[in-house]
């Protein structure tokens, strides 16, 4: 598979050749996207997918800090073979709430992958959207969900989150 790490180093610019080496030197790295009229803040993923295996990840409206962290814990865990699972709760991602993984449709990279789209050259490579609940333990697509957190987790799934999932 072909990535930016193999682009000579003297045709990228400082912000490239800094990406690239947090990418050699720990497997990975992560964009972080502010908040603006348009949606909420994200951070997502670049790395695990060549590194593990495992698919990229997106993480909205989280502290910049927790999702670096959150993205850290689960890189470990793919280096060590565990998958987080996809479609059912997890408390694999945090330490105090479940959470769920949904594979990210290819439609939505142009818009919120950018840097990982640079990184593969292209869509080529899968990711997954990590979904959390409310304070009181309501997902998205369950009735009863605080709406002060509606426009929080934009749905990036290719048919939209399911009215009920396994878990």
């Amino acid at each position: 598979m072909r990535t930016a790490l193999d682009a000579p180093l003297q045709t990228l610019d400082a912000l490239d050749r800094d990406f690239i080496e947090k990418v050699r030197e720990y497997g990975w790295a992560y964009t972080a996207v502010l908040a603006d009229a348009q949606g909420p803040s994200f951070c997502f993923t670049t790395g695990l997918w060549l590194a593990t295996g495992h698919p990229e990840l997106i993480l909205f409206s989280m502290k910049r800090d927790i999702a670096r962290d959150v993205f850290a814990d689960l890189f470990r865990d793919a280096k060590a073979g565990n998958r987080l699972a996809v479609g059912q709760a997890s408390n694999q991602v945090f330490s105090n709430l479940p959470a769920y993984a949904f594979p990210v449709a290819k439609r939505f990279y142009a818009e919120y992958l950018g840097r990982s789209r640079w990184f593969y050259d292209g869509d080529d490579f899968p990711c997954l959207q990590i979904v959390w609940p409310d304070r009181d333990g309501e997902f998205p697509w369950q009735q009863g969900f605080d709406l002060e957190f509606v426009d929080d987790q934009p749905d990036l799934t290719e048919r939209g989150w399911p009215q009920e999932v396994s878990g």
